[in-house]
């Protein structure tokens, strides 16, 4: 188990960090509701590939800080400042972002972040083929937090956002993951944010800044054809992108697949 490491960010915020391993830093983006614990296990085999696998808490998460006003371009620097005192200055750096967290790297990718490559998977971009996005996204999320409804916008996101049925977000109530999630309901506006705001277009101005190499990557497990062939739609928009399926589940691939894969395209 890795001690808990602190970067500071460009704004002073304190940006909570595990490293596994050594040898050019690979850091772990996470998604909507995912703390530095979600991805601990592609760090850990990260670590293990001939890299130091880095996984975070991004703001508003775990022990990481929240300096407001959020603004994405904190979230760079946060992201920056984790590369920076996991990793060797001067030696390459490299960054997979999941779901949302995947909108994030494209981000830092496209304003100069310290990437050598970087590697997505399944970022939600809302393209011709899939459902709209709800209406006034981030207005309604805001009005939930103004009220201090952190379950409302937990409901609100996997019911209109996510697409899942009630009874499954009830059975979520009785989770062990209810809690956790809860308390990092006021971050999901945030990844909205990543991913455009109410729109969640493809960026396509941003993409067009984006020139290192760069891996998309969809699960075989992921029955919803717009969020599985989002990565090879965001292939075909980036630069200097490639797309792959890898074995898995719904929206996920395991640590044991997913690691050397990544480890293979950052060091290849």
């Amino acid at each position: 188990m890795s001690t808990v490491e602190q970067a500071t960010s460009a704004d002073g915020t304190p940006i909570a960090y595990e490293a596994y391993g050594s040898g050019p830093v690979a850091v772990v983006v996470g998604g909507a509701f995912c703390d530095r614990g979600a991805f601990r296990d592609v760090a850990q085999v990260l670590g293990e590939l001939g890299l130091t696998g880095v996984t975070y808490d991004r703001r508003g998460r775990g022990e990481s800080g929240d300096t407001q006003p959020y603004a994405v371009a904190r979230e760079v620097d946060d992201l920056t400042a984790v590369i920076s005192a996991a990793g060797e200055s001067g030696s390459a750096a490299y960054a997979f972002g999941t779901s949302s967290g995947g909108a994030l790297v494209i981000e830092a990718s496209a304003a100069g972040a310290p990437l050598t490559k970087a590697s997505v998977l399944e970022v939600p971009y809302r393209t011709a083929t899939w459902p709209p996005p709800p209406a006034d996204y981030i207005e309604r999320l805001e009005a939930f937090e103004a009220a201090g409804d952190r379950e409302g916008i937990l409901r609100f996101f996997n019911r209109e956002a996510v697409g899942m049925p009630d009874e499954m977000v009830d059975g979520l109530k009785g989770s062990p993951m209810w809690e956790p999630m809860l308390s990092m309901t006021y971050t999901v506006k945030y990844d909205g944010l990543c991913l455009g705001g109410d729109e969640q277009d493809i960026p396509t101005e941003t993409f067009a800044r984006v020139m290192i190499p760069v891996l998309t990557v969809c699960s075989s497990g992921t029955a919803m054809p717009w969020l599985h062939d989002s990565a090879q739609v965001i292939a075909d928009a980036l630069p200097n992108a490639t797309a792959v399926e890898l074995p898995g589940e719904f929206h996920h691939v395991p640590a044991s697949t997913l690691a050397p894969a990544l480890a293979e395209f950052f060091t290849g």
